[in-house]
């Protein structure tokens, strides 16, 4: 599936699943490819210009610059932020938890600005309410009962 060009590869968080984006580039030819989740979605076979910008799903860029005779550096911005910049956003802003209930694989995704809660990738129905100290978020996964609950600090700030 992949050859001895893929030169970089990222975990991209989002909301919906966590995307997996790899990167070919032939140094000798200029060849580009880049698969996100297994699947290529861009290929340049020839390129003469062996340096430069990819522009591709979900806001994506990728930057190919020389840093010397055939050597190269390859960074990935998202939404106009650093990848590292961007997933340290996104580890602010969302919570997710990985399980497995009667057999079945879920990964839940709480967005804190928003409240919604993914289920696999597809946003869920919940209910709300507060308690002592907090809140409790209830949702149902397939048959399974589930909640959130979220605990003040006591600072509101």
């Amino acid at each position: 599936m992949y050859n001895n060009d893929r030169v970089a590869s990222w975990n991209v968080p989002l909301r919906t699943q966590i995307h997996k984006i790899d990167f070919e580039h032939g140094t000798t030819t200029g060849k580009r490819v880049i698969r996100v989740d297994g699947v290529e979605i861009l290929r340049r076979d020839w390129m003469f210009k062996l340096v430069g910008k990819e522009v591709f799903k979900f806001g994506t860029t990728i930057n190919v610059e020389a840093i010397g005779n055939f050597a190269y550096e390859y960074s990935l911005t998202v939404n106009g932020k650093t990848y590292n910049k961007f997933k340290e956003e996104q580890n602010k802003k969302l919570q997710s938890w990985e399980m497995t209930i009667y057999g079945h694989d879920w990964r839940i995704v709480l967005d804190k600005d928003s409240m919604e809660i993914w289920a696999n990738g597809n946003i869920i129905k919940k209910e709300a309410e507060f308690v002592d100290n907090g809140t409790e978020t209830h949702f149902e996964l397939g048959t399974t009962r589930c909640r959130i609950v979220t605990i003040s600090s006591g600072n509101r700030k």
